[in-house]
């Protein structure tokens, strides 16, 4: 097993060179994200990019990590300052007695789906039994799925999605794949039947014709449509005890956030993509811009935590079978609207 201080090196191998010039500060922030090419995590690489944080007079360095349940493992273990991860991370993790909390939601959506391979038998059968109801997971029972990693947001919602439609855990087998090269491999080999992944590698693999859609969770309207309510995905969280001590520099990160919300409102999928270093965009670019014009909407346009998102990851993270309760967990300490709103 790693050592925390190798993970950490390992993620900073990946990390970009964004907004590198030096700025006054005498340390910097490292936030970590699990996996720099994704558009749910768009507003940090695009705050690094443009110079938002150092315009707010932050040192900040944005790192790729392979999941994001690393990244809140190595939130917890202090080696990182934030974490750009999805917000049902919070919810669990204070269930185990960590107090994080998210200070800027970046997704109104999960900006995921579950898509199912069409180079497998299993994928097509499961393809083939699509459907819009809460049943349209049943198919999967016996399937091969995969996940980012276990404890993941992919994994607990591919839970959540199975458990719904009357599938026990022991009826699948879940497949860790970490990275975006791995689930496009396992999808073009039909070594896995389903799988649950973000943009861009939905769109890659639907426009490549080796998937097709099971559930669709990319956009606000469909998220509420398989989750049950308004929903928060990707945020920004920290440590409460770093928030408290560096309340000045968490507003400031909160206000570089809400600038690269407002950039994305405002400007086209083409023109975004445009600022954005080769990195990140990847070998098909035109591919990645639709994967972004679709993907637009689901951003939220001021930072601000959607009423009753809480209570929705809540209920999924209980029906998924986490061990989580209701009484293990205080919602209104997950969570804060002051820094987007500008007064901490």
């Amino acid at each position: 097993m790693l050592s925390r201080a190798q993970h950490l090196g390992r993620a900073l191998l990946l990390c970009l060179a964004l907004g590198a010039a030096p700025v006054a500060r005498a340390e910097p922030i490292r936030l970590m994200m699990g996996g720099m090419s994704k558009i749910v995590y768009l507003p940090a690489v695009l705050a690094a990019q443009l110079g938002y944080f150092k315009d707010e007079g932050l040192d900040v360095q944005v790192v790729s990590g392979p999941a994001g349940i690393d990244t809140s493992t190595e939130l917890i273990a202090g080696a990182i300052e934030g974490a750009v991860g999805f917000y049902d991370h919070t919810l669990d993790l204070q269930s185990r007695g960590q107090d994080v909390l998210s200070v800027v939601v970046l997704q109104r959506a999960a900006g995921l789906a579950e898509l199912a391979s069409t180079r497998s038998a299993g994928g097509r059968e499961l393809a083939g039994s699509a459907t819009t109801s809460a049943l349209a997971m049943r198919p999967a029972r016996g399937k091969r799925l995969g996940v980012t990693g276990f404890g993941a947001s992919t994994w607990m919602l591919t839970r959540f999605l199975l458990a719904r439609a009357g599938v026990a855990p022991g009826d699948y087998t879940v497949v860790p794949l970490a990275s975006d090269t791995r689930f496009v491999d396992a999808f073009e080999q039909g070594t896995i039947d389903a799988g649950m992944v973000e943009e861009p590698t939905a769109t890659r693999l639907l426009t490549s014709g080796a998937a097709s859609v099971v559930v669709d969770m990319r956009t606000v309207e469909d998220t509420r449509h398989w989750l049950g309510g308004p929903y928060a995905g990707a945020c920004l969280y920290l440590r409460r005890s770093w928030m408290l001590a560096h309340r000045h520099d968490t507003l400031r990160m909160a206000q570089a956030f809400t600038r690269a919300l407002r950039f994305i409102g405002t400007h086209s999928a083409e023109q975004i993509a445009a600022v954005l270093p080769p990195e990140v965009i990847g070998n098909d670019r035109a591919g990645y811009v639709r994967a972004l014009a679709s993907a637009k909407g689901a951003f939220s346009q001021d930072g601000l935590m959607p009423d009753g998102a809480p209570q929705t990851v809540l209920k999924v993270l209980m029906t998924a079978g986490s061990g989580l309760t209701a009484r293990h967990v205080d919602l209104s300490k997950t969570y804060t609207n002051e820094f987007v709103k500008g007064s901490p």
